[in-house]
């Protein structure tokens, strides 16, 4: 059984869906998911492959290498682009604040992004 409560708009909604175990079967097909009969793979979050944050950490190396230096607005807007997701290239760009081949210098208005060889 699942259950559904909230509004649409200003109308209150409180909806009761029963589902026997074919349903759930059907749905987790669609879904890409296991039957709740089986509850500890149905409940795993869905997680990125391990490597895919290295990979991610590689490529944003490489583009600071091979553009040398770049500003924080532009190695941010490079790596938003690269992730697709503010928040992940934020956390890119910390982590490359924080690398040791990085050397960050504050001009003016914006920080500079320099590769160290």
């Amino acid at each position: 059984m699942l259950r559904i409560r909230g509004t649409v708009g200003a109308t209150p909604v409180d909806l009761t869906v029963e589902l026997d175990d074919s349903d759930w079967a059907k749905l987790g097909s669609v879904l890409n998911v296991q039957s709740p009969a089986q509850p500890e793979m149905a409940v795993a979050p869905a997680a990125k492959p391990p490597n895919q944050d290295e990979a991610l950490w590689q490529v944003a190396k490489d583009l600071l290498r091979k553009a040398g230096q770049l500003s924080g607005p532009d190695l941010l807007d490079q790596l938003e682009g690269l992730t697709g997701s503010a928040a992940a290239g934020k956390r890119l760009l910390v982590r490359l604040r924080h690398s040791p081949d990085v050397k960050v210098v504050s001009g003016g208005d914006t920080p500079l992004y320099s590769w160290v060889e």
